[in-house]
């Protein structure tokens, strides 16, 4: 059964965080033990881009922020971008090829979330935001709940930021990896300074795959950037980045066993025969084609002035060529395939974003501005071909061969469905002014204008016209005051607001999702603390939040062939984190994540029927999400360490009548330095082997990956 737990921000909670058993230090300074493959904790006084454009800390930021850097992600072993948001709190994620950037954060999921790559959004994140292969990230950065008045729509439940890595000031490297395992990697970064000039290139190529993905992946990028430092105080970097990804006959997922009724109810059910059965036709596939061009200025008009601009281009080509729905049928001895889809997607962004900070003075209160414009051209072609079957029935332990192109009803070649162009015109600005000592209030706001057309290729109906238009005009904000009770403990306290489409993205979207309609308003109130211990070997911080979504769009209850924008979302919840290393030998971590997500009014159609949901939690939302991680440096040169996940339960539909149950992970690593420069590293992901399910449908379920190991070399020189 579910747990329910039930509290409200007051000042009641207020105190209870004012009162928290830490044992918070002052001026002691940092102590730092230097031991292979581990790092002493620091993460707030680091400051990360994500929350803020001031320049902020983590612990001078009101809301909570989670900053994952290469050392985490080397720690963890992680494969992709998605691996990565094991370490941020609360979230979980799946990657399957229909949506694979499925990422669910405080109780909101894909539309809901702003997916962000170097800080830029191409406003498809749901597609667009498809995992990444780890080697080209520097760190992954992430801000909890609204925060539309960063990056824009699209931020209720919160932003994920990955940031790659570039040519930077820090001297010159070499750093080569080889991999071998259920996936086999060979990987190089390398720097080198000319004079004032810095070039960079980091490149990557993966190969094999585990059952979950599909018959085999291939992918490999090419990083390349060039920073110049063309006067003491200005400086452009060049950045250039190619991605590839080809998955051949990607899963999709496994058929929920049937009842005796041939429905599909309760505790989800799958026949454990089918564990890495893959139904999909064999010529299936899955591809994209990406690239990134940044142009970065960045100067130092003053020492208390900074200006900086970043043009950039988003470029991808997407297809897809797959049979997607598997389902039981003759009381669960054969398994009927149908849904034939042929898809391509054609996107190019285009953007300028300005900004300019300033470190002043006001009536003797120290207050740090920030200001500047985000302009964006969105241009995305679907070329949709959907047939809906079924094609035929087969063993459900040896599928017959099927071929794509020998589906009835698909053809090759692709035939335009729909254009949207989505230009966006923003200003933003916030502050940060030290009212008095130990207090300071942070406040940001930003404006969009947003025109949106839509391009009909296909044949005109009243549902669907030959050209849609619509505008939006949304103003976000956020206000936070923080307080230091000591100079390594702070309390905070947030409201902040966002918007987002009332269904689908804006690059997708249609007249049927938007005529009529404005972006949906979210809000949040948010206390924390944060606080260094035990003279600053261990960090910790603890977040209350409670969010609601407003005029989201459901079916209208006295007419079931209109859609009405009066729905109504909520989450609230508990989110902790913290890091220690109590002995120069021993570093562990933790994060725990309570959420409690609930439509509050929201109507779906279901057959001929309007059925309510309220009270119902949205679909794929774990109620708890926790994850811990404990390194031993054995000896000098040899390190074992152990991590763990745990998801709770999640229901597949909004009608919760078909769930799933917790599960756990386990991984375990040894790393071993064989000599200067050169570590060695073995890991095992899922070490009990656990069936699980990454994403529930209410006919299919999205397996997670079953046990694999890799043995990996790095070189550093």
């Amino acid at each position: 059964m579910k747990l329910h737990i039930s509290f409200r921000l007051s000042p009641i909670a207020a105190a209870l965080l004012l009162a928290s058993p830490v044992q918070a230090q002052t001026s002691t300074p940092e102590q730092r033990v230097v031991v292979t493959g581990t790092a002493a904790p620091a993460r707030l006084d680091a400051t990360p881009s994500t929350g803020s454009r001031l320049g902020l800390s983590v612990r001078e930021n009101p809301a909570s922020v989670a900053l994952i850097d290469r050392a985490d992600i080397d720690a963890i072993g992680a494969l992709d971008t998605q691996d990565i948001l094991k370490l941020v709190p609360g979230v979980s994620f799946s990657a399957q090829p229909g949506s694979p950037a499925s990422v669910f954060f405080r109780g909101f999921n894909n539309a809901s979330l702003s997916q962000l790559y170097n800080g830029i959004s191409v406003q498809y994140d749901a597609i667009a935001a498809r995992p990444v292969d780890a080697w080209i990230v520097e760190r992954v950065e992430a801000i909890g709940g609204p925060s539309s008045f960063l990056h824009g729509s699209g931020a209720v439940g919160g932003s994920i930021n990955v940031v790659t890595k570039i040519a930077d000031t820090q001297g010159d490297l070499t750093h080569a990896r080889l991999a071998v395992g259920d996936q086999r990697q060979a990987a190089l970064s390398v720097q080198r300074s000319f004079g004032r000039q810095v070039l960079r290139a980091d490149l990557n190529t993966t190969q094999g795959t585990v059952d979950t993905m599909g018959r085999d992946r291939e992918s490999w990028q090419a990083a390349l950037s060039w920073r110049s430092e063309l006067g003491t105080t200005l400086s452009h970097t060049l950045a250039v980045e190619q991605q590839h990804e080809l998955v051949e006959q990607p899963y999709w997922g496994t058929p929920l066993l049937r009842d005796a009724a041939n429905a599909v109810l309760g505790e989800v059910r799958i026949d454990p025969r089918t564990r890495g059965v893959n139904y999909n036709v064999l010529d299936g596939k899955y591809s994209q084609e990406v690239l990134w061009v940044r142009s970065i200025l960045e100067w130092r008009l003053s020492p208390a002035t900074d200006v900086s601009h970043t043009a950039y281009h988003y470029e991808a080509l997407r297809d897809y060529e797959n049979v997607e729905v598997y389902s039981w049928v003759n009381g669960n001895t054969q398994v009927e395939r149908s849904s034939a889809l042929l898809q391509r997607h054609n996107q190019d962004v285009w953007g300028s974003r300005g900004e300019l900070s300033h470190k002043a003075t006001i009536g003797g209160l120290k207050s740090d501005f920030a200001a500047g414009w985000d302009f964006s051209f969105n241009k995305q072609t679907r070329y949709p071909l959907s047939v809906a079957g079924p094609f035929d029935r087969t063993d459900p332990y040896a599928p017959a061969a099927s071929f794509f192109y020998q589906t009835p009803g698909i053809v090759p070649g692709y035939n335009p469905g729909a254009t949207n162009r989505l230009r966006t015109a923003a200003l933003f600005a916030e502050n940060r002014t030290v009212l008095a000592p130990g207090w300071a209030l942070t406040t940001g706001l930003r404006a969009d204008r947003i025109a949106l057309a839509v391009r009909n290729h296909r044949t005109v109906t009243a549902t669907n016209p030959a050209l849609f238009e619509t505008s939006f005009k949304p103003v976000t904000g956020r206000i936070g005051l923080v307080h230091d009770l000591t100079p390594g403990w702070q309390v905070y306290a947030q409201y902040s607001t966002a918007a987002d489409p009332p269904s689908g993205l804006l690059a997708t979207a249609g007249f049927a999702a938007l005529r009529d309609f404005d972006l949906t308003k979210g809000r949040q109130v948010e206390l924390g603390s944060k606080a260094s211990f035990d003279n600053r070997r261990g960090e910790l911080s603890v977040a209350l939040y409670d969010i609601v979504r407003e005029n989201l769009s459901i079916t209208d209850p006295n007419d079931r062939t209109k859609v009405v924008p009066v729905g109504q979302q909520s989450s609230r919840g508990v989110e902790f984190s913290a890091r220690w290393r109590p002995l120069p030998q021993w570093q562990g971590s933790l994060q725990l994540a309570w959420t409690d997500a609930k439509f509050d009014d929201f109507f779906e159609t279901v057959g001929t029927t309007v059925v309510s949901r309220a009270g119902n939690a949205p679909a794929n939302t774990p109620d708890w999400v926790v994850g811990g991680a404990l390194a031993w440096q054995a000896t000098p040169t040899l390190q074992l360490a152990a991590d763990w996940r745990h998801v709770g339960q999640r229901f597949a539909n909004n009608a919760n009548t078909i769930w799933e149950g917790a599960y756990d992970l386990l991984g375990l690593s040894a790393s071993w330095q064989a000599a200067e420069g050169v570590s060695l590293r073995a890991r095992i992901n899922n070490a009990t082997d656990k069936t699980y399910s990454a994403t529930l449908g209410n006919n299919l379920v999205y397996l997670g990956a079953a046990r694999s190991a890799s043995v990996s070399v790095d070189w550093k020189f």
